[in-house]
């Protein structure tokens, strides 16, 4: 006979630690107030804490790294408001899994029962899929909380995120960490074996990351070590986490935009640092050395015409020598970048003709400066008047070449900095010279 006091067949069970258990799952905090480095949101003041005072929650979007407390969190918040809490992740589940959810939450709100919906990967599901959350949102059927590591605003419907609140969690810092490290001592009655160095050292390794943190304890906890490990020992006994970074989402367009900005700025060791966490974290170089050519021509142009040069001698010297030993070559364009004097005035040039190029359609240049080719052009006045201006005696003409019905205009404007200052005085002459041509004063 079946319980009828027993929960939902799909109802998550409330988290209950068990001893001996992984030591990340132990230390699972039991309450929001033990939730470690994200007092910004489950503090008094913070948008979590102030809805489990009011005993309302909102639909909400909890986006952070790796091991910050996401799952926790969303566990902890039914239980503060009494809510049946529902977890599913979207790697594993499809269309069928959410609607049979949602018609068990629809059923449970009858009773009065109100429902949390915890979607981990929230950012796996498809726009469709996502779609299918909003009227369950919209008229409260469930309250959807979701966990992401990548950025809403890309990975997620405008529709979706208009009913719900995105609340940033931040990776955890060198306290936080700390603080993991003082209650695993604590649970397991165990000092870690290590220096005070390779302690600091292991709290850098894990990048933010709580999880992985409690995981690389364990592994050292779980031997028996003759003496404390200095950093050295430690790097050799455990392996070194890889950078969190995505080629393809957020971490990769977050670190190229802080390079890039780093090298508008003229900041050399910041774009260095920038360009070593890329490469360190197995960016494709190539695609370094593409931003860079690129950056050469739009931050730099001919404020110092070497910068293109230096960035393609660069592509070249590393297509030439592989990694590591071409790195350095990408290394060396970063920093002539960084250093050189900025100018867009190419770019905004680029930018103003194409524009003026799309607005006046095909007006035809002046017949003077057109060939002719065939007789029938010759008559029709091709070529007519053409001043060819090497037979001037200083090589300069003054023709104007703009068609009649646009007239002359300004698209390239030099700055006062690095050779563009040598290129604003030649563009003085010329203009000077063709006043004096046309009679202007």
């Amino acid at each position: 006979m079946a319980d009828l006091f027993a929960p939902p067949p799909s109802e998550t069970p409330r988290h209950t630690p068990q001893t001996g258990g992984p030591l990340a799952d132990r230390l699972r905090p039991r309450a929001l107030s033990e939730v470690i480095g994200q007092s910004h949101l489950t503090g008094p003041d913070g948008a979590i804490g102030r809805m489990v005072a009011a005993g309302k929650l909102s639909s909400m979007i909890l986006w952070g790294p790796p091991g910050t407390g996401k799952t926790s969190i969303a566990r902890l918040l039914a239980d503060a408001v009494g809510m049946r809490f529902i977890a599913i992740s979207a790697i594993f589940s499809g269309v069928a899994d959410l609607k049979k959810v949602f018609a068990e939450a629809e059923a449970m709100a009858l009773t009065g029962r109100r429902t949390l919906l915890f979607v981990d990967e929230i950012h796996r599901f498809n726009r469709a899929q996502q779609d299918g959350f909003l009227p369950v949102v919209e008229n409260g059927t469930i309250t959807l909380v979701g966990a992401t590591t990548e950025n809403p605003s890309f990975a997620l419907n405008a529709a979706l995120l208009s009913r719900a609140q995105v609340l940033i969690l931040h990776r955890l810092d060198a306290g936080a960490l700390g603080e993991l490290l003082r209650r695993a001592e604590e649970e397991t009655g165990l000092a870690l074996p290590l220096t005070p160095p390779a302690r600091e050292a292991l709290v850098a390794s894990a990048d933010g990351d709580g999880r992985f943190l409690l995981n690389q304890v364990e592994m050292l906890l779980d031997v028996d070590l003759p003496a404390p490990l200095d950093p050295e020992a430690l790097s050799k006994f455990l392996m070194r986490r890889v950078a969190v970074y995505d080629k393809d989402r957020d971490g990769h367009y977050n670190l190229i935009s802080a390079l890039h900005k780093s090298l508008r700025g003229s900041d050399p060791q910041a774009a260095l640092y920038y360009l070593a966490r890329m490469l360190v974290a197995g960016e494709d170089p190539m695609y370094v050395l593409r931003r860079l050519v690129r950056f050469a021509s739009e931050d730099i142009g001919l404020a110092d015409p070497q910068a293109l040069i230096q960035c393609l001698a660069a592509k070249d010297s590393y297509e030439f020598l592989g990694s590591p030993e071409g790195e350095l070559a990408i290394v060396q364009a970063c920093l002539y970048c960084a250093s050189a004097p900025k100018s867009n005035a190419a770019y905004a040039a680029m930018k103003a003709a194409w524009k003026a190029a799309r607005e006046t359609g095909s007006l035809s240049p002046p017949p003077s400066i057109l060939n002719a080719p065939t007789k029938l052009m010759k008559d029709i006045g091709y070529g007519k008047d053409y001043a060819y201006d090497h037979d001037a005696p200083d090589g300069f003409s003054g023709a104007d070449y703009w068609p009649e019905e646009m007239g002359a205009r300004t698209f390239y404007r030099p700055v006062e900095r690095g050779f563009e200052r040598e290129i604003a005085k030649r563009l003085d002459w010329w203009d000077r010279k063709r006043r004096e041509r046309r009679g202007e004063s």
